[in-house]
């Protein structure tokens, strides 16, 4: 029977062995998948590209991932959640892997398995007390979501999140307690690493050794961690912060003992006990040094943690203490009676120098400085590219148009001038600067922290990212304040657009100038595509602001006297006259105050002299709006939609040789009833562009207000499609003044330096140009009310005298008299009376003769062929057309607009 069951048993155990070289064999592939699934997530996450489409960034873009998209969905949930301990969640996993390749067994695998969660966490939370560096490409910390939500946990003791030794402190400890659990749950902690699988398994025997000494590492690691907790808690004590609301540390450490209050938590009365009985311990013997102990210099020891895994089994469970004198003994608190066993003075000999040697008397050693990570300050690279017109310049023969028309050069204008390198401000004075302002926030009660500070030519822009709860009201209303603290002169305080951040604009000690003839040889004015390009300066980065009148289409400028106003409006007219000839734009000055444009009369681009007389000014306004309105009726013959539109048909026909005509049906035949239809032919003539320059608009209002205000909205409203642009001035911003109908039709502003909030609200809607620093600094508003604070260029008066005399020499302007002549408001009537009647012609006979005289040498009649050949007004034309008429020359027009000659030719016989 014996051998029968020996034989029996053989099969069983070749099964056995079967069956185990099986399963390891199965060991080993799970080993290898798994591990090569730790190297795709690794790979996955060293190629992670914010830019890759994602779980949460759905786009069209390509993935860059070495893993696809599966790869960067992973990588981007892994590194939002975690951040950069993505890292941390690979090591298990790939010890585990690799202990099955080896097949070598895995102890405690469920406890290892459940704190690899918390070396995660405790992982992401200590690399986000590390600063985010400037090209961190997420909103959270380096430790993602979950290190920022963990850190709040110790931002309650300091009031805030960790930040300076705090945030070191807490970093280390988190970062100790993700090593420990890390290393325990990739089954590396202890003595043993990585053989200590060969230490819980016997290969001779295939026994699995008694592991019950490993079941107490959860306890020991609470322990630690708690150990660690009371110390921290220690520290804090002896080392009170600044209490935030006014209190004394006193008061704040009175507050915060728990054994104070009735109802205490638990970890308060566990502190409570701890704190006492290390007093107790430290107690030194009274030798008349009673108040000694209360020196800062006094060397306090820390109760160090023992976790008992390397203590013998004759050690027995005890904790070690320093060793103390007989008399420290009676007074110590003993809960067990096993805490302090009476043991060999060898095994705790290193303990005792920390009490029995000599304490040294000094002065206490001053707090170190709270760390801040620095602000990231953006130096200012702007360099403007230079443009091909300097290359043109150097080419004279190119520079001439087709009729002969010469642009002024850069030359006229004077040579910028760069800032001493001694005045221009550096990288270290701004972070200071960063840091005192923080400082100052803080004092009135503003919590957030500077994350970009962008120096400019004039003003700094430092980026407030305020803490949550923080209304964007309460930093506005604190700019004069802010001001006043940071010793500046004016400070302007806005939301930035499309971000969670408040602009906080400071001036610079150094002021740097803008000169026009920089913006003016940059490449950004030459490859400009507007038709009226107007240079308006740099902004807070350096940057040129171009913009396009035709586009705004009509321009408000306001600012107290001396702001830079007059200088701006200058800098618009030179930046038009350097790229327009008279051919394409053509001018109306009108300036009441006699000083600011005079300069400009006798140039080629204008239409009339300057203005200076206000009941001329209003004469001119409604001379603009009939032209307007002539305007719309050859677009609407020609069938175009603006003056884009027509100059350019015009253009076409002028080189294919053709005429541009249209049928009209000017009547009925009598005997047919038949509709009657005759060809128009249409004139080949483009439009110049018309820009209306108001220096002042308050002198035009009393004279006139409403005269003004209605033909200046007439013109707003429709002259934009007929190439007619208004810039308007004033340095009274008021609202009998800006009237809300102006400010309705003026979408496009720009405010200079006003004298209270009320001008500003008046003229953009919100205050902050009161804070403008005046020399040309402005907030220039574009279409939509987007706000951007532009330095404006500085143009003297001989340059812009230069200039003039420059286009003096081009040509001779050729001025239109009905365009502030008072006798053309009315028509020819033919009473002989009023100011249109044959009296008021009577001595313009010879232009009748002249003006009859063409009309019958060409066989041609219309008002503005009579005012092209004979260079007078649109309403001398038609006065003298309607002349014609009456006296028999011509006939009345039709439904088109035609006029038949009644007159006989030279060749024709009646």
């Amino acid at each position: 029977m014996q051998i029968t069951g020996a034989r029996a048993r053989q099969p069983a155990a070749g099964q056995d062995r079967i069956s185990g070289w099986l399963s390891g064999q199965i060991g080993i592939l799970a080993g290898l998948a798994m591990l090569a699934g730790v190297a795709f997530v690794f790979a996955s996450l060293a190629t992670w590209s914010v830019n890759d489409p994602s779980l949460s960034n759905a786009n069209g873009n390509i993935p860059q991932n070495a893993g696809g998209f599966a790869g960067s969905a992973i990588a981007d949930l892994i590194m939002q959640f975690v951040g950069l301990a993505g890292v941390v969640v690979l090591i298990p996993p790939a010890v585990w892997a690799w202990l099955k390749i080896l097949q070598k067994p895995f102890g405690r695998w469920r406890n290892r398995l459940i704190m690899w969660l918390p070396s995660v966490l405790l992982a992401s939370a200590a690399l986000g007390c590390l600063p985010r560096p400037q090209s961190w490409p997420l909103p959270t910390g380096l430790g993602g979501v979950a290190g920022d939500l963990i850190l709040r946990i110790p931002g309650i003791v300091s009031g805030g999140f960790p930040s300076g030794l705090f945030a070191v402190f807490t970093g280390l400890v988190l970062g100790l307690l993700a090593l420990a659990t890390l290393l325990f749950s990739a089954g590396l902690s202890g003595r043993r690493g990585l053989d200590e699988a060969d230490l819980l398994y016997d290969m001779e025997t295939g026994e699995v050794l008694d592991d019950n000494d490993g079941d107490a590492e959860p306890g020991i690691l609470l322990g630690a961690m708690t150990h660690w907790y009371f110390l921290a808690r220690a520290w804090m004590r002896r080392h009170p912060s600044r209490p935030r609301n006014g209190g004394t540390a006193a008061e704040v450490d009175l507050m915060d003992e728990g054994d104070r209050h009735p109802r205490r938590s638990v970890a308060a009365a566990a502190f409570s006990w701890v704190r006492q009985t290390h007093a107790r311990l430290v107690t030194p013997p009274d030798d008349g040094l009673e108040d000694f102990g209360k020196s800062r210099s006094f060397h306090e020891r820390e109760p160090e943690f023992d976790s008992g895994m390397h203590r013998t089994e004759d050690e027995g469970d005890y904790l070690t203490a320093p060793e103390m004198a007989p008399e420290y003994g009676e007074n110590s608190y003993d809960p067990d009676g096993s805490a302090f066993d009476d043991k060999d003075p060898e095994e705790d000999a290193s303990f005792a120098p920390a009490l029995h040697r000599p304490v040294q008397a000094g002065i206490p050693s001053p707090a170190a400085p709270v760390q801040r990570a620095q602000p990231r300050v953006q130096p200012n690279q702007v360099k403007l590219q230079p443009g091909a017109r300097i290359v043109r310049e150097a080419q004279p023969s190119l520079i001439g148009e087709e009729d002969g028309f010469v642009l002024p050069e850069l030359m006229l204008l004077s040579e910028p001038k760069k800032l001493a390198a001694d005045k221009m401000i550096s990288t270290d004075a701004l972070e200071q600067n960063a840091r005192l302002l923080e400082g100052v926030l803080e004092d009135f009660g503003v919590k957030g922290e500077i994350i970009k500070v962008h120096p400019g030519p004039v003003v700094t822009l430092y980026e407030l990212e305020p803490a949550p709860g923080i209304k964007s009201s309460r930093v506005i209303g604190l700019a004069d304040d802010i001001a006043r603290s940071m010793s500046a002169i004016a400070c302007r305080v806005a939301v930035v657009p499309g971000r969670n951040a408040i602009g906080i604009e400071l001036p610079n000690s150094s002021r740097e100038t803008v000169y026009l003839r920089e913006l003016l040889a940059s490449r950004d004015y030459d490859t400009n595509k507007g038709r009226l390009p107007l240079v308006l300066g740099k902004t807070i980065g350096g940057e040129p602001v171009i913009a396009d009148l035709a586009k705004m289409p009509h321009l408000l400028v306001a600012g107290t006297t001396g702001s830079g106003k007059s200088v701006a409006i200058n800098t618009m007219i030179l930046s038009v006259l350097y790229r327009l000839s008279p051919d394409q734009v053509r001018m109306i000055m009108i300036d009441p105050k006699m000083l600011e444009l005079s300069i400009y009369d006798g140039i080629p681009h204008l239409l009339t002299p300057v203005v200076t007389d206000p009941k001329k000014a209003v004469v001119a306004l409604k001379w603009t709006v009939r032209e307007m309105e002539e305007r719309y009726k050859k677009m609407s013959k020609v069938g175009v939609r603006n003056i884009d539109g027509f100059n350019t048909r015009i253009e076409q026909a002028k080189k294919k040789g053709e005429s541009i005509s249209r049928t009209v049906q000017t009547g009925y035949d009598r005997e047919t009833g038949e509709a009657i239809y005759e060809t128009e032919d249409l004139e080949l003539e483009a439009m110049p562009y018309i820009v209306v320059v108001i220096d002042e608009m308050a002198d035009l209002m009393m004279v006139a207000g409403k005269d003004i205000e209605g033909t200046v909205q007439r013109l707003a409203q429709m002259a934009r499609a007929a190439g007619i642009h208004v810039i308007m001035a004033t340095q009274r911003p008021s609202v009998d003044v800006i009237t809300g109908t102006i400010k309705a039709n003026f979408p496009t502003r720009i405010s200079f330096q006003v004298t209270s909030k009320i001008d500003s609200r008046t003229i953009l809607g919100e205050q902050g140009a009161e804070q403008l620093l005046g020399m040309g600094d402005m907030l220039y508003m574009a279409g939509g009310g987007r706000i951007q604070r532009v330095h404006g260029p500085f143009v003297s008066d001989d340059e812009v005298e230069k200039v003039v005399n420059h286009l003096k020499t081009q040509g001779v302007p050729q001025y239109l008299e009905s365009v502030t002549s008072e006798d053309d408001e009315g028509g020819y009537d033919g009473s002989g009376e009023g100011p249109a009647g044959t009296d008021a012609l009577a001595g313009s006979n010879d232009l009748y003769d002249q003006a009859v005289a063409v009309v019958l040498r060409d066989r041609k009649v219309s008002t503005s062929y009579v005012q092209r050949r004979l260079g007078i007004g649109y309403n001398r034309a038609a006065s003298l057309i309607e002349r014609m008429e009456q006296e028999g020359l011509i006939g009345a027009a039709n439904h088109a607009g035609k006029r038949e000659i009644l007159v006989p030719g030279e060749n024709e016989t009646i």
